[in-house]
C-alpha cells in the first residue's frame, strides 16, 4: 500500500504566481524581465518580452463589447490586455482634458501633465502587447469627464488612479504569460503611485485599503467607468 504523496509526487499548482514562487529558474527570469522595464523604455520592454502562445490568442474585443462584458467572460491574455488598454485610453483622455482646461498651475500642472504622458506610454505599450500576442488592439472609446473645477478634478483623478491600480491587481491571477504579468505589475505600481501622490493633493489616504491593496474584478471596474463613456 502506497503512503501519502510527498511534496515531489503531489500535484503542483500551475498558476503563474504559484509557479514563480516554486520555480527558482522561472522566478529569476521573471525578475530579470521585470527589472529591465526600469532600465529601458517600458513600451520596448513589453514588445520584446511578450512571446505569443496559443493560450494567449483570444479574439480581441471592441470597446463596446469590453464595456458590456462580464468579469467571467474576460479570459485570455489578449482580452485582459485589451481591457487594460480601454482603461488607459480613458485615463489618457482624462488627463489631456484636465491640462487643456488649465485648472492647475505650476508644479501641480506639471505633475498632472507627467501623469498623462505616462498613461499615454501605457497605451502604446499595451497596444504593442496585443499585437505581439496576435490580437487586435481594442478601439479607443470616447470619454466624457466633468472638468469644471480643480477640487472636483483632483478628487476624480484620485478615484480613477486607485481604480486603475485595483483593476490591474484584479487580473494578475488570470494572466497566463509570465512576461505579460511582469508588464501588468510594472504598470500597476505606477498607477498606485499616481493614486498615492494625488491622495496627498486632496488630503485623502494614500493607502485607502490599509496594509493590503484590494483587487477589483472586471465587472466592478467596468461599472465604475461606464459613466465616463460617451
Amino acid at each position: 500500500m502506497s503512503g501519502p504523496p510527498n511534496e515531489e509526487t503531489a500535484p503542483q499548482p500551475t498558476g503563474i504566481v504559484e509557479r514563480l514562487v516554486r520555480d527558482d529558474v522561472d522566478r529569476k527570469r521573471f525578475l530579470k524581465m521585470a527589472g529591465s522595464a526600469g532600465a529601458a523604455s517600458f513600451g520596448a520592454f513589453v514588445l520584446a518580452a511578450c512571446g505569443s502562445s496559443s493560450s494567449s490568442k483570444t479574439p480581441a474585443t471592441t470597446a463596446a463589447t469590453t464595456a458590456s462584458t462580464s468579469s467571467s467572460a474576460g479570459t485570455g491574455d489578449v482580452a485582459i490586455v485589451n481591457y487594460a488598454l480601454t482603461l488607459e485610453y480613458l485615463e489618457t483622455e482624462f488627463y489631456g482634458k484636465v491640462i487643456q482646461a488649465g485648472l492647475f498651475k505650476g508644479k501641480v500642472a506639471s505633475l498632472l501633465k507627467e501623469f498623462g504622458a505616462q498613461e499615454l506610454t501605457h497605451v502604446e505599450a499595451l497596444k504593442g502587447t496585443v499585437m505581439k500576442l496576435g490580437g487586435t488592439p481594442v478601439a479607443k472609446p470616447e470619454g466624457k469627464f466633468p472638468v469644471e473645477n480643480a477640487t472636483q478634478v483632483a478628487e476624480l483623478a484620485y478615484t480613477v488612479e486607485n481604480l486603475g491600480a485595483s483593476a490591474y491587481l484584479g487580473q494578475a491571477a488570470n494572466i497566463q504569460n509570465a512576461e505579460v504579468l511582469a508588464a501588468a505589475l510594472a504598470i500597476h505600481t505606477v498607477e498606485a503611485r499616481h493614486a498615492a501622490t494625488l491622495g496627498t493633493l486632496v488630503k485623502k489616504s494614500i493607502t485607502p485599503d490599509g496594509a493590503f491593496a484590494k483587487p477589483a474584478d472586471m465587472s466592478t471596474v467596468l461599472a465604475a467607468v461606464k459613466p465616463f463613456l460617451a
